[in-house]
């Protein structure tokens, strides 16, 4: 009897190829032309425009109805308190972070992974889902008023979309890091509605380091959120300056001591952000209380000025060419003190649009005090003040041409950019110098992590001993004699022979040339020939403490040890390996061409 025909292909199997086939294809096309990554990074342009522009509406929104502000205004540019309840908002907005934090402990225990982190050890992937979750909760904390930014939402979302997408096209490690500091330069630069300073951003802070390969991708991305920021209504308006301001090349002098000055602050409020969380610690309370009690004294310090809220858009604007008055020093010490509590509280924000507004306070006060002390070095209150600006934020966030563009981008003036951008030379060369840290990394160095920038570490962790040892070394017993050594290992078979105990101990290492030298008595202990006994590796050293590990014990080789108290023998490592190893890697991050992600 004849077998039955077989079934045709059903239409949707036949499409469900065709749609793969397309994405193979599309894949392929993304690992091997660059003009693909750059149609990317414009697609997630646009998507990190609508994240970032639904962030800025919504938290505006927000603004509004909880402390009844007109459509339009901003919170920290309303004159007072409308009433005296409203203090209870942000501590409102704290309980609400409390109790998200309660439901994040239970129901997703890992930690985030912020983009600068994604790039220097993970090469560039991160969770959609967790990038969420961040821009949620930044704006929960920037829309009932606690004294932070969306800035660090805005890089999550930016970066997460990016990262989602460049895991679908399974790019390689190094496009993926760069499509990664695509998407947190095209969050940033569309809420600022400044696209090179949002691709600098992404070059200085998240890829960590500016490249051509790396250029088109990133200003497609920017340039495409800014464009669809400005659709969706989310513009950002300029920051006039005053038409009398002029600037002289006798004002250089004064603007490096703002520099100098402005580093010092930002140490300063890096440290004090510490010290609130260090102080919370020490008190017991618990963490799910902590942002309501800071919520309530912001709540309390906004009684004096709504300055103190919010990131502090709109008081930039009336502060920036205002008169001088002792209001401004009370409003800078109190924006210090609630951003500190509200970021060390565990409130969820950053610090990028807060240290611009404290550095514009702390220009005006330096200008109106060099006037006063220096009448022939006056620097005008309102240059001061930009330049402060520019010159705080990059001693706390990084990235001296990003605060320069932003600020080209926000005055149109070319002249007054190029006195922050000396600013910011001298005051990031100070705070390299003196505290080594940004606040990004300050805070995963304060981890434990060893993080300095978002240059790419993660391939150096990932080559351990482990992946470089060989495990076909040969061994003898250490309670051998070295006649026996050598009857089971004849001259120039073998370079090193690993001692052992009883239990598979590591004793140490014999040069086989050293058991055939004249002067042995056979006879003798083979164990008297051991070197290197009390120098080990360990399989998870990665391979920079491998190498320390050579250069410390003055060794070629060196044995691999499951635990140092057990010291069981499970492999064996050359210096030379190590250092080959080490060199092949470092060539393909230099190159851009690291393993695949």
């Amino acid at each position: 009897m004849a077998a039955p025909p077989a079934d045709p292909a059903s239409p949707g199997d036949a499409a469900g190829s065709r749609l793969k086939g397309l994405l193979a294809a599309a894949r392929a096309s993304a690992r091997s032309r660059e003009t693909a990554l750059v149609l990317i990074a414009a697609v997630m342009g646009v998507l990190a425009g609508v994240a970032a522009s639904v962030m800025s509406l919504t938290t505006q929104w927000m603004h509004e109805v909880l402390f009844g502000l007109a459509p339009g205004e901003r919170l920290s540019s309303s004159p007072a308190l409308l009433s005296p309840w409203l203090v209870l908002v942000p501590a409102i907005g704290g309980g609400a972070m409390g109790l998200i934090a309660l439901a994040l402990r239970r129901w997703r225990r890992r930690a985030f992974v912020d983009p600068i982190e994604a790039n220097a050890l993970h090469g560039g992937q991160m969770s959609l889902v967790d990038s969420i979750i961040v821009a949620l909760q930044t704006m929960v904390s920037n829309g009932f008023g606690a004294s932070l930014g969306l800035e660090a939402g805005y890089s999550q979302i930016g970066s997460g979309i990016a990262s989602r997408l460049g895991m679908i096209f399974h790019l390689r490690r190094n496009d993926l890091r760069i499509l990664v500091g695509a998407g947190a330069a095209a969050g940033i630069g569309a809420a600022f509605d400044a696209p090179l300073m949002g691709a600098f951003y992404g070059f200085e802070i998240v890829i960590g380091v500016y490249s051509i390969p790396a250029a088109a991708p990133v200003l497609a991305a920017t340039v495409m959120a800014v464009m669809t920021a400005r659709l969706l209504g989310a513009h950002v308006e300029p920051l006039h300056m005053p038409l009398d301001v002029m600037l002289r090349p006798i004002d250089l002098l004064p603007v490096v001591g703002l520099g100098l000055l402005a580093a010092g602050v930002a140490i300063l409020v890096m440290r004090l952000v510490t010290g609130v969380e260090a102080a919370f610690d020490r008190s017991r309370i618990p963490a799910p209380l902590r942002p309501a009690i800071a919520g309530l004294v912001v709540g309390a310090l906004a009684l004096y000025s709504p300055q103190v809220l919010s990131d502090g858009h709109g008081a930039l604007h009336t502060q920036v060419g205002s008169a001088v008055t002792l209001s401004v020093a009370v409003i800078f010490g109190f924006k210090i003190l609630a951003s500190a509590l509200s970021i060390g509280s565990g409130f969820r924000g950053g610090l990028f649009f807060a240290s611009l507004f404290l550095g514009a306070l702390l220009g005006k006060l330096y200008g109106a005090a060099i006037g006063i002390a220096f009448p022939g070095l006056g620097l005008d209150p309102a240059i001061a003040a930009v330049v402060g600006m520019g010159a705080l934020a990059v001693g706390i966030i990084g990235g001296p041409l990003t605060m320069s563009f932003l600020v080209l981008e926000m005055t149109r003036d070319l002249a007054l950019s190029g006195y922050v951008l000396a600013a910011a030379v001298v005051t990031s060369l100070t705070v390299r110098e003196t505290f080594g840290y940004s606040f990004s990394t300050w805070r995963f160095h304060l981890r434990g992590e060893s993080i300095r920038s978002a240059q790419d570490i993660g391939w150096m962790r990932a080559l351990t001993v482990a992946r470089m040892m060989r495990t076909d070394m040969h061994t003898f017993p250490q309670d051998g004699t070295i006649e026996a050594l050598r009857a089971a290992f004849p001259l120039g078979s073998q370079r090193i022979v690993v001692l052992v105990d009883g239990a598979g101990g590591y004793a140490g290492l014999v040069a086989l040339p050293d058991a055939y030298a004249a002067d042995r008595n056979p006879s003798a202990p083979a164990a008297d020939l051991a070197r290197h006994g009390d120098h080990i590796l360990l399989p998870a050293m990665n391979v920079k403490e491998a190498a320390l590990a050579f250069q410390a014990a003055h060794a070629e080789d060196l044995a691999v040890v499951d635990d140092r108290n057990g010291r069981h023998l499970v492999g064996l490592l050359g210096e030379a390996h190590v250092l080959k190893r080490y060199a092949e890697e470092l060539d393909k991050a230099r190159q851009g061409l690291g393993a695949e992600a």
